[in-house]
């Protein structure tokens, strides 16, 4: 934009040179995570906004960034008081015909745009590209060459060589992995600078150091000597789990990243699994269990320096259980961890920061509700006295040395999730509170001793004794199920036959199932002897269920309570708080927390967790905030895995940038923001010669290029952006038959592997290919795998239980696996040709095979087959998932569906429909499976 045409825009950020920077020319802007990047956006936007009538399109922005951004910008224009400005509209499939978007174009203005509805646009000409101002692309990291956004920059430079283009991010490490990072994402997203701005760049340390900085206050907090004892141990048993990964695949490539260092950064299981997923099917279990291990190990860690002694006990033992195998099979089922020393290490350990010495159920209680052979222990984790001590130390600070600034001057506490919010929060509210005065929280009295938590974890343990005695009832219960479900299918007597029949349709004892309205109690009760059995009454069970949802005497009376108005005594129950004698705390919220600083203005910040990019946005809050005085304390455990997964992520980052840095200095290919050369008449042309006419004996230009019609549906795969690459004009309409139409005679129905076995399951693939065999010569079922995936169906045809018993041993109707279904299909349809693609960009070539020599579609008639007489094609006005999950209920025909959608107006009230109105709406047939469908209980299936 012109300089002369921009606005006047007051910056709330002291980036100033990148603000002008982005406005001047199109970019790729990679900043450094906490310095503000939706800032910098929204300053960008608001700038096009309230110039003049543009049409701007914002495309990758999730719901939080969406609500950020329309709120920065109406204060934007509500402080600036620019008339044309309209704000951020969002563009979504609910409830949004295709007029109004339609409308919403014509009236200009900055649009946050799905990827799926833009792509569709662009296609379906709705909207124009040549008619769009420029578009702004977030999380430009995750733009590969399959993606949804590279296909619409793709359409956009080709028909639009005028407009702006600028891509944001504002994760370096994604973008610098792989070979040529920074070119390969300048291609995806057809932009030739990259514009790259650390923490370490000279004007963003210059606008954040030259100014007042905040006080910080770093306080190193040594860990116990249990929890040291722990972590030595976890990080032991991890570094052994890696060796066994090692060892069982020594032909891999990139193993010299597995490590204990890498195994602290948050993506290192998916890093792990993208490396073994092409062989994943070839690995023993005992690899799959060490990688699934490693995942939990992950989390014990964690826990460890988050959760207090009690709760981390009590998590140690779900894992135990877990992990451990059922009674009667081999020690090679279980995880290998187990068996280290380290782990016997981790589990008594945990255990000695809980209490001492052993209790049953038949011990008596002690007036603190604590069984007499139990000696608590209660350790307590060390930051708790330092966070006591630092609000005292801030609560002196205020009453001696007070100050006069525009801050608000209440303390807030930044933790990294909820789970460590309650946690401080329950502490705080005891902290004051004698272990010995049990009512001292609900009258608000006890003996002030100092601030110790030993109320809190009494309290805990407490529940603790009651969650054991449950759990080692429901444990011995459901192991006692499982041993004598596998020596009675292996015993082949009557006994055996005896329990085939009981268990003829159901699932095994163990398994979890989804109940309605309960927990644990839906499925057992508890007999006399003081075990838990497995219900098997039906009528009896349902009983039980409805007296425990009877309200009890208390919530009677509330209930009488809440029905009384509350404004009469609402002076009793609330009362107004001054800003200065709050404590708020909070878990980081990304860049959320910019918009909390701005509101609470806090003058005191406990940062009880670290996190380098809150620093970085409490940075650029106080330089661009000089008359508030900040103060900042560093919580952080010493010699822990906290701080060298701190200091692992700022050292990721830093290396990063400096590789995109690096890159970008040697970089000489020429980039063009001609996509594939369309753009060149003779280019055109030539892809449009066809050289298979008549045997190839002559030449031939086609009027167009290659036509496929796509179904609306599919554009959530990255087929028809493949298509679209290979010169193939793609055309989206609403399908009732296939997701592809590649001639007038040929279908195909595209199926991942996931969408081909729920389709077998609920019996919608024979649906399809009968519809498809009806109204097409040559129908198509393509199979698709992903590309970073085996090529295989075997991990889906193994399917086994707990303790080696394969599935077909106890449950002969579930031996069918997923090749004889695919028998059976092509059985009862022969002319039915199934397609094998390892991958979308194999699928694309397929599709351009066939086409050779076959005529082009007609999207009209596509559109028009399988509708009945009269009945016109879906139109996209209603919200796509709840039209997914109608597909897929019994009785809901492709013809159908269409009346469905327009005569119900939920999933709910079809549910609740009389099976007389539904026959009446749909027919007898198709009216009675969904009927029975939902009428059916999850009962029946036991």
């Amino acid at each position: 934009m012109p300089a002369e045409e921009r606005p006047p825009v007051k910056l709330s950020l002291p980036l100033q040179d990148l603000f002008k920077e982005i406005c001047d020319e199109d970019s790729l802007v990679v900043l450094a995570r906490g310095l503000g990047l939706l800032r910098v956006i929204a300053n960008v936007l608001h700038a096009y906004d309230a110039a003049r009538n543009n049409l701007v399109l914002v495309v990758g922005a999730d719901e939080r960034e969406n609500e950020w951004l329309g709120e920065s910008l109406a204060e934007r224009a509500a402080v600036s008081m620019a008339p044309k400005a309209k704000g951020l509209r969002l563009v979504t499939t609910d409830l949004m015909t295709v007029g109004t978007r339609e409308q919403m174009y014509s009236t200009g203005g900055l649009f946050s745009i799905t990827s799926r509805i833009l792509v569709v646009d662009f296609l379906s000409g709705l909207l124009d590209p040549a008619k769009v101002t420029g578009i702004v692309v977030l999380h430009a990291d995750r733009v590969s060459t399959t993606s949804i956004e590279a296909f619409i920059l793709r359409i956009y430079r080709q028909r639009n060589k005028t407009g702006f283009l600028k891509a944001f991010s504002d994760n370096p490490e994604s973008l610098a992995s792989g070979y040529d990072p920074l070119a390969r994402i300048l291609r995806n997203t057809f932009l030739r600078k990259p514009s790259l701005w650390p923490r370490f760049h000279v004007t963003v340390a210059k606008s954040l150091e030259g100014r007042k900085r905040a006080e910080v206050i770093e306080l190193e907090i040594p860990m116990s000597d249990f929890m040291k004892d722990i972590q030595v141990a976890v990080l032991d048993c991890i570094d052994k789990s890696i060796s066994e990964l090692k060892k069982a695949n020594t032909s891999l490539e990139g193993m010299e990243d597995w490590n204990i260092d890498s195994a602290l950064h948050r993506n290192f299981d998916s890093i792990i699994r993208r490396q073994l997923d092409p062989n994943w099917h070839r690995l023993s279990a005992r690899t799959k269990r060490i990688v699934n291990d490693l995942s939990t190990l992950r989390v014990i860690l964690h826990f460890l320096l988050t959760n207090d002694a009690v709760s981390f006990h009590k998590y140690l033992e779900t894992v135990h259980a877990a992990s451990s195998p059922p009674p009667g099979s081999t020690r090679q089922n279980e995880s290998p961890w187990l068996f280290l020393d380290s782990a016997h290490t981790l589990f008594d350990t945990a255990k000695r920061r809980v209490y001492e010495g052993k209790f049953s159920d038949a011990d008596k209680l002690n007036r603190n509700g604590i069984p007499t052979g139990l000696q608590p222990v209660l350790e307590e984790q060390p930051k708790w006295s330092v966070l006591s001590d630092i609000l005292n130390e801030i609560e002196r600070d205020i009453y001696f040395h007070p100050v006069d600034d525009s801050s608000n001057g209440s303390i807030l506490v930044m933790a990294g999730d909820q789970n460590s919010c309650r946690q401080i929060r329950e502490y705080l509210q005891t902290m004051n509170v004698s272990p010995d005065d049990t009512n001292a929280v609900n009258n608000g009295e006890g003996k002030d001793s100092g601030p110790s938590a030993s109320f809190m974890m009494r309290r805990k343990l407490r529940n603790y004794i009651a969650w054991k005695k449950d759990f080692n009832q429901v444990s011995k219960s459901l192991f006692s199920e499982n041993e004598k479900l596998i020596n009675d299918s292996s015993s082949g007597g009557t006994g055996g036959s005896a329990q085939a029949a009981l268990n003829k349709g159901r699932g095994p004892p163990n398994k979890r199932r989804r109940v309605r309205g309960g927990g644990q109690a839906g499925h057992s009760h508890t007999g006399g002897d003081g075990s838990y059995h497995i219900s098997h009454d039906r009528d009896a069970h349902i009983a039980s269920l409805l007296a425990d949802l009877q309200p009890t005497e208390n919530e009677t009376l509330q209930k009488g309570e809440i029905a009384v108005d509350p404004l009469d005594d609402m002076e009793d129950h609330y009362e107004l708080y001054d800003m200065k004698d709050l404590l708020l705390i909070h878990a980081y919220d990304g860049d959320k927390d910019e918009l909390l600083l701005e509101e609470v203005k806090p003058r005191y910040m406990i940062m009880y967790e670290p996190d380098a990019a809150f620093i970085r946005r409490v940075e650029t809050y106080r330089s661009s905030h000089t008359d508030r005085n900040v103060r900042v304390y560093f919580l952080y455990y010493g010699g822990s895995v906290e701080e060298q997964r701190y200091l692992s992520a700022v050292r990721r980052e830093k290396d990063a940038f400096t590789k995109l840095i690096r890159e970008r200095s040697t970089m000489t290919v020429t980039l063009t923001t001609d996509a594939h050369g369309l753009d060149d008449p003779q280019e055109a042309f030539l892809r449009t010669v066809n050289t298979r006419i008549a045997g190839g004996g002559r030449l031939a230009a086609t009027a167009a290029p290659p036509r496929v019609v796509v179904d609306i549906r599919e554009f959530r795969s990255s087929l028809p952006s493949l298509c679209h690459g290979r010169a193939m004009l793609v055309v989206p309409c609403t399908l009732t038959v296939g997701d592809y139409v590649l001639s007038p005679d040929m279908c195909v129905e595209r199926k991942s592997v996931k969408d081909l076995i729920s389709s077998f399951k609920d019996g919608r693939l024979y649906t399809q290919a009968a519809t498809m065999l009806q109204h097409y010569r040559s129908p198509l079922l393509l199979i698709e795998f992903d590309e970073n995936k085996s090529f295989t169906l075997a991990p889906f045809a193994d399917l086994t239980l707990a303790g080696g018993s394969s599935l077909a041993s106890l449950n002969p109707a579930a031996s069918s696996d997923l090749q004889s279904k695919l028998v059976l299909l092509t059985l009862a349809f022969p002319r039915l040709r199934i397609i094998w693609s390892s991958s979308p960009y194999q699928t694309a070539q397929i599709f351009e095979e066939l086409k050779k020599g076959a005529d082009e579609p007609d999207p009209l008639r596509a559109v028009q087959i399988g509708l009945q007489a009269g009945e016109e094609a879906e139109q996209q006005t209603f919200s796509q998932a709840p039209q997914d999950m109608l597909r897929v209920v019994p009785g809901v025909t492709p013809s159908n569906h269409g009346v469905v959608t327009l005569e119900v107006e939920s999933i709910q009230t079809l549910a609740n429909m009389e099976p007389e109105m539904l026959e009446g709406m749909i027919g007898r047939e198709a009216g009675r499976q969904i009927g029975r469908f939902f009428a059916r209980s999850v009962f029946d299936d036991e």
